[in-house]
């Protein structure tokens, strides 16, 4: 099975996920989660095929989430605005992403990700 493996090359946990996959020899096409960010149609796809909230998807660690107070404003928001707001910044993204045609998995676990084929 061929995977998208989302993510950003500076991050340690990115850099795990990736060692991971190169380790279980699985195939994947790498992108760049800042400078190839997902667009709104595709994070929207994406969301649907994962079955998990929306706010999964926010990188809640991250410095911008924090200096954007998000934690108190995605109260406010519809699932649309949401969408809009994580197609406009990578840093926003929860990382890494992987993606096949049925499965999404976020951020990197290795128990869950060793289901993987």
């Amino acid at each position: 099975m061929n995977y998208t493996f989302i993510n950003y090359p500076k991050c340690s946990t990115c850099q795990k996920a990736k060692k991971f996959l190169d380790k279980h020899e699985l195939q994947y096409a790498e992108r760049n989660i800042v400078t190839d960010t997902p667009t709104y149609d595709e994070l929207k796809s994406i969301i649907e095929l994962s079955n998990l909230p929306i706010n999964k998807f926010f990188n809640t660690s991250g410095l911008l989430y924090r200096s954007m107070n998000l934690k108190e404003e995605l109260k406010n928001c519809s699932d649309d605005e949401k969408i809009k707001l994580l197609s406009s910044n990578g840093m926003l993204i929860k990382r890494p992403i992987l993606v096949s045609k049925d499965t999404v998995l976020v951020g990197f676990k290795e128990e869950l990700w060793k289901t993987l084929k």
